[in-house]
């Protein structure tokens, strides 16, 4: 068996904590783009005036003359008296002209901060000759980059900027899970997972679960949002000034819905994986060990949103729910399961 090249070892490390810092950095960036972006919310206030504006002429010239309009227009205009208007980005989530500086700096150093991540998941690797997905320590590592891989492949299609924050904070969280919960020396693999099925296995586990942390961050601002715009409808003022920056609940509903579908496909391959692994290790394709079964929980907790959804008409808060149940879920199999209970995945340990 190869040696441990401790050498490239105390690089990963390094890596690591430079790559933490940066997410770090770009955290508070992202944050700052939320909280005190006065210029970037007027100037989308100022465009969606704009918008409605010509709404409202093109109502008012096709009702000129009819006394009926008029009194519509009284009508309407008491409504709205009543009411607060509810301002939020476009919901194409498209890249607009408003300059967001903060926003900017977040992305650039989430970049910066990726690339270091993955120097130090890869010297990792190349210290123990293995891939660098052997236990709870590396598992944090290689998830807070693969999230940060996919939201910044996202971002390349759509304007999710709005989620950084949420997204970002999430990849610190689990840094710092790694560094201070689960800190682990680079050692060989036991027997157990030695297998080119870790590759593939974990691969798709860990791909489907940062795609399913997306959807957990859409879920809850959709949330927020959700409870902004009933206030709005209420007549109640607008506490929430930094969710202007954000789409409607009902487009954040719908984009968590499109990305949990293919979420739910690779959380599908990866129980199926994991059961023919199962079989070629222990002789069985299911033995009821408390990670098959959290694994099989959180594939029927997706499986109900997504029917619900689809057939049963469970929108809005309640879809919302769901997902971040699911997510709980996931969140719960990956620290509580494969920490506190004992059974064939206890491996996984610090």
């Amino acid at each position: 068996m190869p040696t441990i090249d401790q050498t490239l070892a105390q690089y990963s490390e390094l890596f690591m904590l430079l790559g933490a810092m940066a997410f770090t950095v770009a955290f508070i960036a992202f944050c700052w783009d939320l909280a005190k972006s006065s210029k970037t919310i007027k100037a989308v206030e100022d465009r969606l005036a704009a918008e409605h504006a010509t709404a409202d002429v093109a109502v008012l010239v096709g009702a000129a003359g009819a006394s009926s309009g008029s009194a519509a227009g009284r009508t309407a205009g008491g409504s709205a008296g009543q009411a607060h208007t509810v301002e939020m980005a476009s919901d194409s989530m498209n890249y607009g002209k408003e300059r967001r500086a903060a926003a900017r700096i977040g992305v650039a150093l989430t970049v910066l901060a990726t690339v270091i991540l993955a120097a130090g998941v890869l010297t990792r690797g190349l210290a123990a000759h293995r891939v660098p997905w052997g236990n709870m320590y590396e598992f944090c590592t290689t998830g807070a980059l693969m999230v940060a891989v996919v939201y910044l492949i996202a971002l390349t299609r759509k304007d999710l900027r709005f989620l950084g924050s949420f997204v970002i904070g999430l990849v610190v969280v689990m840094l710092i899970a790694a560094t201070i919960g689960f800190p682990t020396p680079v050692a060989h693999l036991i027997p157990a997972l030695q297998s080119y099925w870790i590759i593939i296995h974990v691969s798709v586990a860990v791909l489907a679960s940062a795609l399913f942390t997306l959807t957990f961050a859409m879920s809850v601002l959709q949330l927020i949002q959700g409870n902004r715009e009933a206030r709005g409808r209420a007549g109640k003022a607008d506490k929430l000034a930094f969710m202007r920056l954000v789409p409607s609940a009902l487009t954040l509903e719908n984009a968590a819905y499109r990305i949990n579908a293919v979420s739910f496909v690779f959380w599908t391959f990866t129980l199926v994986l994991g059961a023919i692994w199962a079989e070629e290790a222990w002789g069985r394709y299911w033995g009821w060990d408390t990670k098959e079964v959290w694994t099989f929980v959180i594939w029927v907790v997706y499986a109900g949103y997504l029917h619900a959804r689809a057939t049963r008409g469970w929108t809005g808060t309640r879809a919302a729910w769901l997902s971040i149940v699911g997510y709980l879920c996931v969140v719960f199999n990956f620290t509580i399961v494969n920490v506190f209970f004992a059974g064939l995945h206890s491996y996984a340990g610090v």
